[in-house]
């Protein structure tokens, strides 16, 4: 059963990346986005007024946090994937870049949190970067009319990931999955509207492809991807949470290059492999051997860090 679960989780995450494929060929990424979180935000909102009791104690602050780390985590993450993929960035090589995320939040949980980062980690961290700039060469190599730009836009959503990890983890306060996801979407919803509106966006389009992709992405991604995440990290913890989350970019590469004819050389699975390399540098970075002053080490990092938002 956890491995069957683990399976639908790598596809249903990955399949994010494939519906804003999917999508940037009938629609502007700002369309995509805000069809995708109006239904979305809807059904949520209805859900809330009914199961009031996970709202219960939350106070303006708690749910304001909750809004700032969904215009970060969500909002401004899932604007840079789609606008890249829009640009002509593959699938494959723009869930490689944003999937550094832990990586680099756990690089930065040493000087931001003040928490203990061993030297195998730091090498894990340099590894995964290396190979993220090995396949991004690549299918920067294979896709001529790429601007160079466009390569730097998931890596600002990636770092949009970072910064809400943190200003997450800084939040005394606990707020229940369902509540975060319903401020989340309901954020993303009113900014998404407000931009498609403001650009002249907002009317989708005729094609059934549009619609095809918004059901993929609402489908798949969001209640597969993110429902499977929390069902997972309930049942087995963050770490095999993390190290699923690993895959996403492999699986992405792979099924971009079968369903869209994406670049996948022997460049790109080098690169691929670097990462999943660092992947299991840092984790045995991680472990009992490592010596640490006991205050540094009174909550673990990963369960501080290593926290995905939501799926693409």
């Amino acid at each position: 059963m956890n491995l069957l679960l683990s399976l639908a989780f790598v596809l249903c995450w990955s399949s994010g990346f494939i519906g804003a494929k999917l999508g940037a060929g009938s629609a502007s990424a700002l369309t995509i986005l805000m069809w995708r979180f109006l239904p979305l935000a809807v059904v949520l909102t209805a859900v809330a007024l009914v199961m009031r009791s996970a709202w219960r104690g939350l106070t303006a602050r708690d749910l304001t946090l909750q809004a700032v780390v969904g215009v970060l985590s969500q909002s401004g993450y899932l604007l840079s994937v789609y606008y890249a993929i829009q640009l002509g960035v593959s699938s494959g090589t723009t869930a490689l870049i944003d999937g550094v995320q832990p990586l680099v939040a756990g690089a930065l949980a040493g000087p931001l949190l003040g928490q203990y980062v061993s030297g195998r980690q730091w090498i894990g961290l340099g590894l995964g970067l290396s190979g993220v700039a090995v396949v991004t060469l690549a299918d920067a190599a294979a896709g001529d009319d790429v601007a160079w730009w466009a390569y730097a836009i998931p890596l600002l959503g990636m770092l949009a990931l970072v910064a809400a990890t943190f200003l997450e983890s800084r939040s005394r306060s606990r707020v229940a999955p369902s509540v975060s996801l319903t401020v989340h979407c309901a954020t993303s919803a009113v900014l998404f509207s407000a931009l498609a509106l403001g650009t002249g966006a907002a009317a989708p389009p005729a094609q059934g492809d549009f619609w095809v992709a918004v059901a993929w992405l609402v489908g798949l991604s969001t209640f597969g991807g993110y429902g499977l995440y929390w069902l997972i990290l309930k049942r087995s913890g963050v770490t095999e949470v993390n190290t699923l989350m690993f895959l996403m970019a492999p699986v992405t590469a792979v099924w971009g290059a079968l369903m869209f004819g994406e670049p996948f050389g022997v460049q790109t699975a080098l690169g691929l492999t670097v990462c999943l390399v660092a992947v299991v540098v840092v984790h045995r970075g991680g472990g009992r051997g490592d010596t640490a002053p006991t205050a540094a080490r009174a909550e673990p990092a990963e369960k501080r860090w290593t926290r995905s938002p939501g799926p693409a």
